[in-house]
């Protein structure tokens, strides 16, 4: 049985504007807006979210399933994925594709203006869990993908019993109240930031408590605030791990996740997931890039012991587990 990853696999093209964008922007003019913002460095990385929960994930030792479409020109974001031990064997690639790709400036303020092309990614719809003989998943992450993908992959684990996370994060947008309604209801997980939650709301109609009564779990991440994680009825208000130095927010929120699901499938409890998650965060903060956050067992021990205090069960996460416990093991 497998931890399966929906999501996107992309490349980042990821820049940095030496100004505030709220500084350009004009109210009374967002009818006819048009701006050009002067990016003062650019990288190109590998990223696309799947990509990037399942990185983090390997790093505290667990071997997710990655199951996405990418398009001719992923040879050497293959042989990355194989070097640093990403599983590839349901990555598939699309001829007279290309890869999805991911352009996003941010500011002196880490707000982020974004644009993805879709490219391989719009022939995920194509590739059904089932169909790539995933029908016995552990449990299922569904992060933004094609959003036909996205929904047909909620409603094929609800009708094959698998526990899944639903993260539509960047896809709210492209997402009606309707596919809300349709795809949020029986999930084990969902997760979003405090903008992302508020926009579910406003399409669902939903108060928080009915948000809650949908789901077993909601996990509401707060960028510096920390984040809170409803589990049934009791509220976990987890802090944010302190960051040494803040570069880039981009794959932060990712991290946050890959953390959260390597310490759930560890058996670890809610209070310590959540702090594992926030601090996988801080290290993807530190960093310039979705996938260039690095850490060894004892540095991670160390700085979670530095920032939350001695615990002993985090000597699990990079343990090689005989079997996998449930991802959903309660509080």
């Amino acid at each position: 049985m497998s931890f399966v990853i929906t999501g996107s696999v992309a490349y980042d093209y990821l820049m940095f504007y030496p100004g505030l964008y709220r500084e350009q922007i004009l109210p009374d003019q967002l009818d006819k807006i048009s701006l050009s913002f002067l990016a003062e460095s650019m990288r190109k990385e590998r990223g696309g979210v799947a990509a990037n929960i399942a990185y983090t994930m390997k790093l505290l030792g667990a071997d997710p399933v990655v199951l996405a479409t990418v398009g001719q020109d992923f040879g050497d974001y293959r042989r990355w994925m194989e070097t640093h031990g990403l599983r590839t064997d349901h990555v598939v690639e699309i001829p007279d594709e290309f890869t999805a790709s991911f352009f996003v400036g941010s500011d002196q303020e880490h707000n982020q203006i974004a644009i993805f092309y879709t490219g391989a990614m719009a022939h995920a719809r194509n590739y059904s869990l089932a169909a790539r003989g995933l029908h016995d998943a552990q449990a299922v992450l569904v992060s933004p993908n094609d959003p036909g993908a996205m929904l047909a992959y909620t409603q094929e684990c609800r009708q094959l019993g698998i526990p899944y996370g639903y993260d539509p994060s960047q896809q709210i947008a492209r997402l009606s109240g309707a596919d809300l309604l349709e795809s949020i209801p029986g999930a084990t997980y969902l997760l979003c930031n405090e903008y992302e939650l508020a926009m579910i709301l406003n399409k669902t109609g939903w108060s928080l408590n009915q948000l809650c009564s949908e789901v077993r779990v909601l996990v509401n991440t707060l960028g510096k605030e920390g984040s809170r994680i409803y589990v049934e009825e009791t509220l976990l208000e987890v802090p944010a791990a302190r960051v040494e130095r803040a570069v880039d927010p981009t794959g932060a929120g990712d991290a946050y996740r890959g953390g959260l699901f390597a310490a759930l499938l560890a058996a670890l409890p809610w209070e310590v997931a959540g702090r594992v998650a926030s601090l996988c965060g801080a290290y993807a903060l530190e960093q310039r890039g979705t996938t260039t956050h690095r850490f060894t067992p004892e540095e991670f021990i160390e700085r979670y012991t530095e920032n939350y205090g001695q615990e002993s069960c985090l000597q699990a996460l990079f343990a090689s587990p005989v079997s996998a416990p449930p991802v959903y093991t309660g509080r």
